[in-house]
């Protein structure tokens, strides 16, 4: 799945974040939801079943640990392939969590 993919057909998807807290503070995407990769099997009832949850990361190693296991326990998920990488450097926008610095991947 491309990013562009996603940024079209948003409605549909459910972005969770499993990246680290620093990481995500750095830069992530709007809108999306912060479970880092260590916490997720505790906090499954957070996420939506009405939706593709597409799992990111940095570069997509962590994000495909969580897709598989969210497919194995009947959850519709994806990976977003190249993860916050691809995104960036498809120039498409960042948040911080850091007052008012711009977004970037760490």
């Amino acid at each position: 799945m491309l990013p562009t993919d996603l940024s079209l057909a948003r409605a549909r998807y459910h972005v969770l974040d499993v990246r680290e807290q620093g990481e995500w503070d750095a830069g992530h995407l709007d809108g999306a939801q912060h479970i880092p990769l260590g916490q997720l099997a505790a906090r499954l009832a957070e996420l939506p079943l009405d939706k593709i949850v597409v799992c990111i990361c940095k570069v997509g190693g962590r994000s495909e640990a969580a897709r598989a296991g969210l497919v194995r326990m009947g959850i519709e998920a994806e990976n977003l392939e190249g993860g916050m990488v691809a995104w960036h450097r498809a120039g498409l926008e960042l948040v911080s969590s850091v007052g008012g610095a711009p977004g970037r991947v760490i």
